[in-house]
């Protein structure tokens, strides 16, 4: 890894150096924080979790031949070469921020209430039409996910795709300090972590600490029909670029058709050109994110034509909005996450299913004091979006339930209060020819859901 050799890494880490100096001056082949993954030449970062402090696992790690270790303690009876430091979680930091600087590559920065990953994906996927790129995996975009990903780069490597996601003040400012972004882009301020951030403005404050650490000569990338995305006049003498389904954004749609479950299609304009794609992922929230991958795509001297196949060419991910066709039904995967607005957005998506149009639902988390009112709204939609039945599951969803009934007497709601009483009783829901969504905080586990829908026969 470029630069990553143990004399500078202890520098970089305020660290203190113990082992052999003919070894100060060798580069570590990767970085791990994982004992599992331990491989020759690899450094191990001991972090201490809420269950496993990895200390005990260094001996284990240096005998598989990683080049050297990262402690917070001092270890007397070392044989090793390692690094002893204050924090092993900063020290993760501090070098992900020091070798982002040694590639000298741009970094595109995504965050929002809403959408991230998605976005993310679409962007990634427009700009390896051009460039050899590396994105955020998973869920890796905290304060140890974010480096983590950084660590993934290699020298060959041209661009860096960084989904960045908070959920309280001074978070953000920490993950920009490291990505250094080239290029942020802010997907929407909806109503996420409300526990810590308390209302929208508080979202938005939060969300554009992203602009902290934005190279002088970068840009920004918003949302302009998310009005407190609007606000956002400039930063540093950086102007956004707006996009958005108005005419008057930079970067716009229009002639938007729905394909059903198969996509949406519609004419992105930028600038003075303009052409046709099919976003293959259904929903308005797809043209959006496809509307903030062109914008991104145009920043980096892509041709129209790039753009589009670089879109058309998206592949769906697990719990992600996910298409999953059994010989009884077919089941939306869109189960990682939600908040109130995804949840609206997918069940409006789920309308246009074919068969009966089932959501599964469950609890949202860290919506704050108004965690009830919250999940009443998604009730009262989905009992009136146009789907077939709901089923809502957990302690919270008991309210989204009743505000389904109350929005429309006649509409199917059915409430299951666990997961457990859900997957007991599944078959009772869903018949041959169904469309069902799966949709949940994380938490909820329901990708056991996903997996015993899977699973079912006729």
């Amino acid at each position: 890894m470029k630069n990553l050799t143990l004399r500078n890494l202890t520098k970089v880490c305020r660290g203190i150096y113990h082992g052999p100096e003919a070894l100060l001056d060798q580069e570590v082949g990767s970085i791990i924080t994982d004992s599992r993954k331990a491989e020759p030449e690899a450094l191990f970062v001991a972090i201490v979790g809420e269950r496993v402090d990895a200390h005990r696992f260094i001996p284990d790690v240096m005998e598989k031949g990683a080049l050297a270790s990262i402690s917070e303690r001092e270890l007397p009876d070392a044989e090793f070469p390692y690094i002893q430091v204050e924090s092993s979680l900063q020290a993760v930091k501090d070098i992900a921020e020091f070798y982002l600087e040694q590639l000298q590559i741009p970094v595109v920065g995504i965050t929002g209430s809403v959408g991230k990953t998605s976005t993310k994906e679409v962007i990634a996927s427009v700009l390896k039409e051009k460039y050899r790129t590396l994105k955020t995996q998973g869920n890796f975009n905290n304060e140890l996910g974010l480096p983590l990903t950084v660590f993934r780069l290699r020298d060959e490597d041209e661009i860096a795709v960084l989904e960045m996601g908070i959920s309280d003040f001074g978070e953000m400012t920490r993950l920009s300090r490291i990505a250094r972004p080239h290029t942020c882009v802010i997907t929407n301020i909806g109503t996420c972590h409300l526990e810590n951030l308390g209302d929208r403005d508080g979202v938005l404050q939060a969300k554009t600490e992203i602009f902290q650490y934005l190279r002088t000569d970068g840009h920004i990338v918003l949302n302009g029909d998310d009005d407190k995305l609007a606000s956002v006049e400039e930063y540093h003498g950086i102007r956004p670029v707006f996009f958005g389904l108005d005419k008057s954004r930079e970067v716009y749609a229009d002639e938007i058709v729905s394909r059903g479950l198969r996509g949406v299609s519609c004419r992105i304009h930028l600038g003075e050109e303009s052409f046709s794609v099919l976003v293959p992922m259904p929903g308005i929230h797809m043209v959006y994110n496809a509307l903030a991958a062109a914008a991104v795509g145009k920043i980096y001297g892509l041709t129209t034509e790039e753009i589009r196949r670089g879109i058309e060419s998206l592949e769906a991910i697990s719990g992600r909005f996910r298409m999953i066709e059994t010989e009884k039904l077919l089941i939306v995967d869109d189960c990682y996450n939600a908040n109130p607005m995804s949840m609206k957005a997918s069940l409006d998506v789920l309308r246009d299913g074919e068969g009966r149009r089932i959501a599964i639902l469950g609890d949202m988390g860290e919506l704050g004091e108004n965690e009830i009112a919250l999940h009443r709204e998604v009730g009262a939609h989905a009992a009136v979006c146009g789907i077939d039945a709901c089923v809502c599951v957990g302690e919270l969803s008991r309210h989204m339930a009743g505000a389904a009934r109350e929005a429309d007497p006649d509409f199917p709601v059915s409430y299951e209060e666990s997961r457990e009483n859900l997957l007991k009783n599944l078959d009772r829901y869903v018949q041959k020819g169904d469309t069902v969504l799966v949709k949940a905080s994380h938490f909820m586990r329901f990708e056991e859901v996903v997996q015993a829908l899977r699973e079912m026969k006729d």
